[in-house]
């Protein structure tokens, strides 16, 4: 059995330990909770609501899929959460630190944000992003940042920003992007133009190989592809130039050779419609010809016609005999009008008849009828 007296020394002795592990923290007189290094999982609850700053880097924080990180601290001006692995961030994990000014997740590993991360975040002046892995920004993302000043995106894997989001950090006065592998074709236009308004700031490109280094602001629109058909090295004589080109070192600009599909299809579709709408029209024209081949009217029979010049010489005659009466009497046929005409011939040239001559024109007359 323990002497009384180690009693209350083994009493302090576990209360320090205990305050040790609870508060491993150091607190400085400015309000600022210092827990860098750790191997917290969680943020000390014992540590005073009040404070102003709190560095929690380089511990094994867990970040929480729902609800807030730091629901015990409303008055933080300043965080630091670097170091930490911490892949995403979820919606709104900071929307109850509304007094923030500084938030620093740098080297977190980070590979996307949701688009409500940085929700409620109104006073955030300074967002530190740098040494992740995002390889693309979205508008929605700085949408909530209305009063950032200062945003670091140096050293992530962005290829390539996007003409909205570029519009959107025009607000923001100090963006640092340099160190992302930026991809310099005719898609990197929009951030070349960009750059070039911001003037102070220098980001390189890192393919193709042969812009690697180059400043984009430097660059023209012909560099980056958008109004060449062929890419040639520069500071290179006129024989040079053209042994590049037997040599094949020719490069097709990207963005340019996948948009002329859409004008072939439609000169081929016009073509086509253009060939048939003459096969139609040609094949119109030569069924109408042999619609009216094939409907031909018979011609019109000799009584048919009004227009007879011997029905006109006989007309004083039909009318002293009563045939000029066409509703009560039918019009004479072919063969009677034929014998009528060389009856009145031979009357008019005979004046002196004798028999042979009747029985000739009874004979006449006869065969005439006959056919």
């Amino acid at each position: 059995m323990a002497p009384a007296g180690l009693l209350p020394v083994c009493g302090l002795l576990c209360a320090w330990a205990a305050a040790v592990a609870g508060h491993p923290c150091s607190l400085h007189s400015q309000g600022w909770a210092d827990c860098n290094g750790k191997n917290l999982l969680y943020a000390p609850s014992s540590l005073p609501r009040n404070i102003t700053g709190l560095d929690l880097s380089f511990n094994s924080l867990v970040m929480p899929r729902h609800g807030t990180l730091l629901m015990h601290f409303p008055s933080l001006h300043s965080l630091n959460l670097s170091g930490n692995a911490l892949l995403t961030l979820s919606p709104a994990v900071f929307s109850n630190l509304g007094a923030l000014r500084l938030l620093d997740v740098s080297s977190c590993s980070i590979t996307s944000l949701h688009t409500d991360t940085f929700k409620g975040l109104e006073s955030l002046h300074t967002l530190l992003l740098r040494n992740n892995s995002l390889q693309e920004l979205e508008v929605p993302f700085f949408l909530p940042l209305r009063g950032l000043l200062h945003l670091d995106l140096r050293s992530n894997v962005l290829l390539s920003v996007d003409a909205s989001t570029l519009q959107l950090m025009e607000a923001v006065p100090e963006v640092q992007l340099d160190g992302n592998p930026w991809v310099c074709d005719c898609a990197a236009h929009p951030l070349q133009q960009w750059l070039k308004r911001r003037q102070a700031m220098q980001v390189t490109c890192a393919s193709p190989p042969e812009l690697w280094g180059q400043d984009i602001a430097a660059l023209d629109s012909q560099d980056l592809g958008c109004q060449k058909k062929q890419r040639f090295p520069r500071d290179v004589s006129p024989g040079q130039l053209t042994t590049a080109t037997h040599n094949d070192t020719t490069t097709v600009p990207v963005g340019k050779g996948g948009r002329s599909w859409p004008y072939l299809v439609g000169f081929l579709v016009t073509a086509i419609s253009i060939s048939i709408l003459v096969a139609l029209v040609a094949k119109c024209k030569l069924c109408h010809k042999n619609f009216v081949s094939y409907h031909h009217r018979p011609l019109p029979e000799t009584s048919s016609i009004g227009g007879n010049p011997m029905e006109e010489g006989l007309g004083w005659d039909r009318g002293s005999s009563g045939w000029g009466d066409s509703e009560s009497h039918p019009m004479p046929n072919v063969t009677s009008l034929q014998a009528e005409d060389d009856d009145g011939f031979i009357e008019d040239n005979y004046i002196q008849p004798s028999e042979q001559l009747q029985e000739e024109e009874e004979e006449e007359r006869q065969s005439h009828l006959s056919i």
